[in-house]
């Protein structure tokens, strides 16, 4: 690649209008640098360094349309530490008098009156009119997660969340959202810890207490993902990755036993439970408390 066109690269943040590569190269150059992956196009006209990441798509499409562009929805909640749904496409405001049009991986936006903040060098949506706005358009599970991850990236509070809530009044799906609000809870530590409160609350459980600390009786402080202290009942959610071989077999074996030891019950989930088996999990937690309450 010529050094010239390796500064020009340098200068715009590894991003070049094909115009401007031209004057570098001969079209056939061009072409060869895409085929070697030295070069690769991301949008009409533009070309990056390399892979493209998400930050040099978004400095791709600034360069076309000659001004920064903000991101809302997944791409903010990206920005903001709390997107659940891993969302691939951009999602990005449309910047005025640039009639930005989707594209594919590009998702064009019009919010008009939409809060913006700078995060990053980059304008977006803020945190809470972005978590409520993405929560808008999930199940209620995905919203829940959605909100709790809000909370726990500590760039918006609850008190911002409602307001927000009040701001979208009116738009579809904001029912559903301000009736989760109440259940939105910073200490929910993954998305399917937030689906599994949401099936307990649903199915008539009380509300569990979150990270519940104990002292286990091999002497080890432990932190439940869901506890009722008062009938020293507990469920733990465990990933696939926790629960496969036979060391981690042990290792559950070995916690289970230790809070065992101290009187306390564990009810084990994973996702088929959450996802497939809903009314079971909640008749084993229930079975479980009824017991407690009456021995």
């Amino acid at each position: 690649m010529a050094d010239e066109l390796n500064r020009l690269l340098d200068v715009q943040g590894g991003v070049a209008t094909s115009a401007q590569i031209l004057t570098h190269l001969t079209r056939r150059q061009l072409e060869a640098e895409v085929n070697t992956g030295a070069l690769e196009r991301m949008w009409q006209g533009i070309y990056c360094r390399g892979e493209p990441t998400d930050e040099l798509r978004l400095r791709g499409l600034d360069l076309a349309c000659g001004t920064s562009v903000a991101v809302c929805l997944g791409t903010a909640a990206a920005l903001f530490g709390f997107d659940t749904e891993e969302t691939r496409d951009l999602h990005v405001l449309d910047p005025p008098g640039c009639a930005l049009r989707n594209a594919d991986g590009l998702v064009v936006h019009y919010r008009d009156g939409a809060p913006l903040v700078v995060r990053d060098g980059r304008r977006a949506t803020a945190p809470a009119w972005t978590a409520i706005e993405v929560a808008r358009g999930l199940s209620r599970p995905r919203a829940l997660a959605t909100l709790d991850a809000a909370l726990r990236s500590r760039t918006c509070s609850l008190p911002d969340l409602w307001r927000s809530a009040v701001e979208q009044k009116g738009r579809r799906g904001i029912v559903a959202v301000r009736d989760l609000l109440p259940l939105a809870d910073a200490r929910s530590e993954s998305p399917m810890e937030s689906e599994a409160r949401l099936v307990m609350i649903d199915g008539g459980l009380p509300v569990p207490e979150l990270q519940y600390e104990i002292i286990d009786g091999n002497g080890e402080l432990r932190r439940l993902d869901f506890a009722w202290p008062d009938q020293r009942v507990a469920a733990e959610y465990d990933g696939v990755a926790w629960h496969s071989g036979a060391e981690a077999m042990r290792r559950d074996r070995r916690r289970y036993n230790a809070l065992h030891d101290i009187d306390w019950v564990v009810v084990p989930i994973v996702f088929e439970d959450v996802r497939y088996r809903a009314s079971e999990v909640v008749a084993r937690i229930d079975k479980q408390l009824r017991h407690a309450r009456a021995a």
